[in-house]
C-alpha cells in the first residue's frame, strides 16, 4: 500500500483534525500557518502586559495567548477554522490529560555521560558508540529499566514529526499531573534530546501540516494508552511531577511483573514472609522516583538486613534474596552495582544475625 493510502485519513484539511481532536475530549488551538507555534495574539494583547486569566479575548472566544484559549467547544472550533482555514492544530496537553514524549533525532555532538540520562550514573563499561540522538537515549533508558522502548510502543499513538523525530502519546493516571519539559536543557529533561509535554505546553495534532512537513502516525493505533508506571517514576526522578503531588512522595502501586516473581520464588508461598521481603523491596525501588536525597543507601541496608533474617528464619536462600535485592537496587539506581553490592551483602550478613520469625518478632 502506498504511503499516500495508508495515511489518507490524516490527510485532512486543519478544521477536520481540530474537530477529531476535540471529540476526543482533547482541547485545541490554532498554530500559525505552515507553523508549529500558536497564531499571534490580536494586537491590543501584543502590546499590553496581562495574564491569560484576566485576558477578556478568551472570554470572549478569541485564541489568544495559544494554548491557554483551547478549547473543545464545537462551535467555537468551527468558528476558528472555518474563517482561518490554514491554520494548524496544536493540543493542550494538560488539560487533555496527555503525556507525550518528544524524541529528537537530530544527530549532535554527545554531551558528558551525567547529562545523558539525568541523575543515572552511567558506568564506564557502558559502550556508548553509536549513539547519536534521543531515539537512542531512550531506548538505552529503557534496557537500564530492563523494560521495552516506547518507541516501538505498537499499543500507544505514536507521530513522527517532519524532522525525523518522534511523539508518543500517553494518558496520565487520574492520580498524578505532570509538567513539561525541555529536551536541550538541564532541567527537567527527561533524557538527552527526550522532553515531556504535559501540563503547560502543547503538542502538534496529528495530520497537522507545516513547512517542514506533515505529522504522520505510525501504524494502525490512533489513541493514547494509559502512562506505563516506569515511565512515570521516571518522570517524577527528572521533577516531570507537579510540586503539590511531589511533596507527598512516589507512589508505585504496584512491583514490576520481574520483581513480583522474584518475591513469589525467594518467599515461597505469598504469605506474610513475601509481604515483608516486598515491602522492604518498595521502599527501596521508590527511589527510582527521586535521583537524590531519598536515603537509598539507608533504605537499602533495611531491607537487606530483613532478607538476612527471613534468609535465617528459613523463608528463602541468601543467594535468592542477594539476587532480588540486586534486581531492586538496580531499579532504583541503575549503573551503580558495586556500591548496591556492598550494601546487599553487608545487609545481608547483619540481618542472619537476626532471625526473623513470623508468628514473633526477631529471635
Amino acid at each position: 500500500m502506498a504511503d499516500d493510502d495508508r495515511h489518507a485519513e490524516w490527510r485532512f484539511d486543519m478544521l477536520s483534525i481540530a474537530r477529531r481532536c476535540a471529540a476526543q475530549g482533547w482541547p485545541v488551538f490554532p498554530l500559525a500557518p505552515a507553523l508549529r507555534t500558536p497564531a499571534s495574539d490580536c494586537a491590543s494583547c501584543r502590546q499590553s502586559a496581562h495574564t491569560p486569566v484576566n485576558c477578556p479575548c478568551i472570554a470572549a472566544g478569541r485564541w489568544c495567548h495559544g494554548f491557554h484559549a483551547a478549547t473543545t467547544d464545537r462551535d467555537r472550533v468551527e468558528a476558528w477554522w472555518s474563517g482561518n482555514p490554514h491554520f494548524g492544530v496544536g493540543v493542550a496537553c494538560g488539560p487533555a490529560g496527555l503525556v507525550v514524549l518528544d524524541v529528537d533525532a537530530r544527530t549532535a555532538s554527545l554531551p558528558g555521560r551525567d547529562r545523558l540520562l539525568p541523575g543515572i550514573e552511567i558506568h564506564d563499561r557502558v559502550d556508548l558508540d553509536g549513539l547519536q540522538h534521543g531515539l537512542h537515549t531512550l531506548a538505552l533508558l529503557a534496557a537500564l529499566r530492563g523494560e521495552p522502548d516506547p518507541a516501538d510502543d505498537g499499543h500507544t499513538l505514536r507521530v513522527r514529526t517532519p524532522s525525523g523525530g518522534l511523539h508518543i502519546w500517553y494518558r496520565a493516571d487520574d492520580r498524578r499531573q505532570f509538567r513539561s519539559s525541555n529536551a536541550s536543557g538541564p532541567a527537567r529533561a527527561m533524557a538527552w534530546q527526550v522532553s515531556a509535554r504535559a501540563g503547560g505546553g502543547y503538542v502538534v495534532a496529528p495530520g497537522t501540516t507545516t513547512a517542514a512537513g506533515t505529522y504522520l502516525p505510525i501504524g494502525p493505533v490512533r489513541a493514547p494508552r494509559r502512562l506505563p508506571e516506569w515511565l512515570a517514576v521516571d518522570l517524577t526522578r527528572t521533577g516531570h511531577l507537579d510540586l503539590p503531588q511531589q511533596r507527598r512522595g512516589p507512589r508505585l502501586r504496584v512491583l514490576p511483573q520481574r520483581a513480583q516473581q522474584a518475591v513469589i520464588a525467594a518467599g515461597g508461598e505469598r504469605g506474610r514472609a513475601a509481604q515483608i521481603l516486598e515491602s522492604a523491596l518498595r521502599e527501596v525501588m521508590a527511589c527510582a522516583a527521586v535521583s537524590e536525597d531519598t536515603g537509598f543507601t539507608d533504605r537499602l541496608s533495611r531491607a537487606a538486613s530483613t532478607a538476612g533474617g527471613l534468609a535465617a528464619g528459613g523463608y528463602a536462600t541468601i543467594s535468592d534474596l542477594e539476587r532480588v535485592l540486586k534486581g531492586a537496587a538496580d531499579y532504583a539506581r541503575p549503573g551503580q552495582e558495586k556500591r548496591s553490592t556492598q550494601i546487599i551483602r553487608s545487609g545481608l550478613e547483619a540481618g542472619t544475625r537476626r532471625p526473623l520469625h513470623i508468628e514473633g518478632h526477631l529471635a
